[in-house]
C-alpha cells in the first residue's frame, strides 16, 4: 500500500529501484481521481504533465550518484493553488483568476520541482485569496474532511490538508497568514509547521497580507516536513522580504534538519527541553472557550512529553489576548492593498457588461471577488482611510510590536511554547458561514505567532469521541524551526496518532 508509506520509506524505494517515479505518480493519480469527487481537494490536475515529469525523474534517478541525489526526487507532491506554477491554471480558489495560467513559476515550486526533482499531481483548494479558517469561501466549491465529510478540513489551506489526510499525496505545500496551514493539519490530523518570516522566498506566491504570509510544508509526519521544508528555504533575491545570508545561518538550519530526517538526533529523548505554559491558554478562566475533549488531548501530550524528558514551565504573553483584533485589522489593511491589482485591465476576470472605465472596474470586482475577500477589503480600506489610519492601524502596529516583544520575553525562560492548535474540533460546513466574528476566532491560538514572525507548527496529538483529529501547537524562536521539528519527531516516535488515517481513505 503505497499511499500509506512516508515519504522518507518512498524515497528509499525509488532509490532502490523497488519502484518508479512513474508508477508512484500514476498511484497517486489513480487515488485522486477516485476521491477527489467526494473530498473536492484539487482545484486543477494534469496528469499527462505529471507523468511526463515522474518520467524525467526516473532518468535523474537512474543516471545520478546516489549521494548526489535529492531524496526528494520523483516524490509526488500536492501544491496549494496559491503558487504561480508555469503553464499550470492558478486561481488562488477565486473566480477573479479562474482562468489565469502561470507565465513563470514561483520560487517555492523552482526548488521543489527543478532542483529537488519532486513531481506536482495537482494544484489544491483554498479559501479564496487565502481568506478564510474553512475552505468554505472557495469559488471552487467547499473542501471536505476525509475524517467526517460533513465537517470542513480547516483553512485556508483545507485542500492541501484534506490531499494528504486521504493520501491523495503524500506531502504538500501550504501557506499560513494567521494559521493556514496550522489550522488545517490540526483538523485533518497531519503535521504542518509556518517557518519564521522570511525564510522561505514568497516570489511567485499570489500575495494576502505581505508582512504575515509564509509558506510551509504539510505532511504526514515532522520527519517528512523537515526533508520539505530543507528543499523549500533559502534567500531569494527576488523576494524583498526573503533573509539575506547575513541575517539568517541557512547553513546551520540545513545541518539541523537533516539531522532530524536521518533521524540522529537526541537519542529519542527530550532531556533539558523547557517548555513553555502561557497562562493565558492554560487558565482556569482561559479554558472556557476551547473544547473539553481538546483540553483533555493537550493534557495528554504533556504527560507524554513529560516521560520523554522535558519540564513545563509557566510562562506569559499579556497582549496575546489583542492577537485577533490587531490582526484583522492589519491583515484586511494589507489586502486591500494588495488586491487592488485585479481590476480587468491586464489579467484574470473582466465583467462583460460595462459602460465606461469606473463601471468596468466596480462591476469586475464586484462580480470576481467573493463575500469574504470583499468584506476584508472594505474592512481594509476603511482602516486605512484618513482619519482613521492613526486610530485603527497604527494602534494595530503597536499591540504588534508588544505582542512580539512578550514571545521574546518568554523565550528567555524556555525553548518551545505549548498550546492548543484550534479552540474547536472540526466543524459542520455552513456551521459558522454566518457568523463571522467566530470563524476569525478559529485562529485565536495562531495568530500571534504569524504577527510576531515565529516559526509554529502543529502536530496530531489525539482524537475526539467521535473520531475527529486533535492537534497541539509548539511554537519556537526565531530560526528554532529545527528545534520545534525534532520535539515533534520524538514526540511522534512515541505515539502513532499521525499514523491513523480515515477510515474510508485507507
Amino acid at each position: 500500500m503505497l499511499h500509506t508509506k512516508s515519504v522518507l520509506e518512498l524515497s528509499q524505494m525509488l532509490r532502490n529501484k523497488q519502484i518508479s517515479s512513474v508508477e508512484l505518480t500514476q498511484h497517486f493519480l489513480n487515488r485522486i481521481e477516485k476521491f477527489n469527487p467526494q473530498i473536492n481537494a484539487f482545484i486543477t490536475t494534469n496528469p499527462q504533465q505529471s507523468l511526463l515529469n515522474a518520467k524525467l525523474a526516473d532518468e535523474k534517478i537512474s543516471k545520478a550518484e546516489q549521494t548526489s541525489l535529492s531524496l526528494l526526487t520523483g516524490i509526488p507532491i500536492a501544491q496549494k493553488d496559491i503558487f504561480c506554477a508555469k503553464n499550470w491554471r492558478t486561481t488562488c480558489g477565486s473566480k477573479m483568476l479562474e482562468n489565469f495560467i502561470a507565465p513563470y513559476n514561483a520560487t517555492v515550486i523552482n526548488k521543489l520541482e527543478n532542483i529537488a526533482g519532486m513531481v506536482s499531481v495537482g494544484k489544491t483548494n483554498m479559501d479564496e485569496f487565502a481568506m478564510g479558517s474553512s475552505n468554505e469561501t472557495s469559488y471552487f466549491g467547499n473542501v471536505k474532511n476525509p475524517f467526517d465529510l460533513q465537517c470542513v478540513p480547516g483553512g485556508s489551506s483545507g485542500g492541501s490538508a484534506a490531499a494528504v489526510a486521504a493520501r491523495m499525496a503524500p506531502i504538500a505545500t501550504g501557506t499560513d497568514t494567521g494559521g493556514s496551514i496550522r489550522q488545517p493539519a490540526s483538523l485533518c490530523s497531519l503535521t504542518g509547521l509556518k517557518p519564521t518570516y522570511g525564510l522561505v522566498s514568497r516570489y511567485g506566491m499570489i500575495a494576502f497580507a505581505s508582512s504575515l504570509d509564509q509558506a510551509g510544508p504539510m505532511g504526514q509526519s515532522a520527519a517528512d516536513c523537515a526533508l520539505l521544508l530543507d528543499a523549500m528555504l533559502g534567500f531569494d533575491e527576488r523576494d524583498s522580504t526573503s533573509l539575506p545570508p547575513e541575517n539568517a545561518d541557512y547553513q546551520k538550519i540545513h545541518e539541523n534538519l537533516k539531522n532530524i530526517f536521518e533521524n540522529t538526533q537526541n537519542n529519542g529523548n527530550l532531556n533539558g527541553l523547557k517548555i513553555g505554559l502561557p497562562t493565558e491558554f492554560f487558565g482556569d478562566k482561559n479554558t472556557e472557550n476551547c473544547d473539553p475533549e481538546i483540553l483533555q488531548a493537550i493534557e495528554n501530550a504533556k504527560q507524554e512529553l513529560q516521560k520523554l524528558g522535558a519540564e513545563f514551565v509557566e510562562i506569559s504573553l499579556p497582549h496575546i489576548d489583542l492577537s485577533v483584533a490587531a490582526y484583522y485589522v492589519l491583515a484586511p489593511a494589507e489586502a486591500s492593498s494588495n488586491l487592488s491589482r485585479y481590476d480587468g485591465v491586464r489579467y484574470g476576470y473582466r465583467s462583460e457588461n460595462y459602460e465606461n472605465l469606473e463601471q468596468m472596474y466596480e462591476k469586475t470586482r464586484a462580480e470576481g471577488f467573493g463575500k469574504e475577500v470583499k468584506r476584508r477589503i472594505l474592512i481594509g480600506t476603511y482602516v486605512l482611510s484618513h482619519g482613521y489610519y492613526d486610530a485603527y492601524y497604527l494602534q494595530a502596529q503597536k499591540i504588534r510590536r508588544l505582542i512580539a516583544n512578550d514571545f521574546v520575553e518568554a523565550f528567555k525562560n524556555c525553548d518551545v511554547i505549548l498550546s492548543p492548535t484550534s479552540p474547536s474540533l472540526a466543524f459542520k460546513i455552513g456551521e459558522k458561514s454566518n457568523n463571522p466574528v467566530q470563524m476569525y476566532l478559529s485562529d485565536i491560538y495562531t495568530i500571534g505567532v504569524n504577527l510576531a514572525g515565529l516559526p509554529g507548527m502543529s502536530l496530531p496529538c489525539g482524537f475526539s469521541k467521535s473520531g475527529l483529529p486533535i492537534g497541539m501547537q509548539l511554537i519556537g524562536n526565531y530560526f528554532d524551526e529545527a528545534k520545534l521539528l525534532n520535539t515533534a519527531n520524538v514526540y511522534q516516535n512515541a505515539t502513532d496518532f499521525h499514523k491513523q488515517l480515515p477510515r474510508d481513505f485507507a
